[in-house]
């Protein structure tokens, strides 16, 4: 009977360790990708999500600049990608790349920013398992009609000259 006892209690501590070493490696990456109809470079409101947008999640040590960690991610519907992460990478910057637009007609990159930074650790103080990478897009080839407005509402235009 003890010797059951004791067998039981193994497995139960075996299956508590895999557990918990499960959850510390339990990070995911979630970002959005979206379609810029203003060429401005910045989130609107007409601003439109992309699906089937491939992105790159990449891990380098800061010390030596080599990779320790790759994943690969594709957007959703609403534009939504959310890559899990192996391991612990305090040590490391991590960055969410654009790989390719998921629209034919929305797919050149910005000029200013086609990368997030992230930190991937459980060591920072976030308890949380999901990290947000700020958003990124893609832009169309000509503004939309549309913009003038959209800009104006959020207090870009009319831009005035000070005398």
């Amino acid at each position: 009977m003890a010797k059951i006892f004791f067998t039981f209690a193994a497995l139960v501590a075996s299956a508590l360790c895999f557990s918990v070493a499960f959850a510390v490696d339990g990070i995911y990456v979630q970002g959005k990708v979206y379609c810029d109809v203003c060429r401005v470079e910045f989130e609107t409101k007409i601003s439109e999500p992309i699906l089937g947008t491939s992105v790159n999640l990449e891990c380098k040590n800061r010390e030596n600049n080599t990779v320790t960690f790759t994943a690969e991610g594709t957007t959703d519907a609403e534009g939504i990608y959310k890559i899990p992460v192996v391991g612990d990478h305090e040590d490391d910057i991590c960055e969410v790349r654009l790989v390719k637009s998921g629209r034919v007609d929305c797919s050149e990159t910005f000029k200013t920013v086609d990368r997030a930074r992230v930190l991937l650790t459980n060591n920072g103080g976030v308890v949380q398992k999901n990290r947000f990478a700020n958003s990124l897009g893609f832009m169309t080839a000509k503004a939309s009609p549309n913009c003038g407005k959209t800009l104006q509402d959020m207090g870009f235009l009319p831009l005035e000259v000070e005398a």
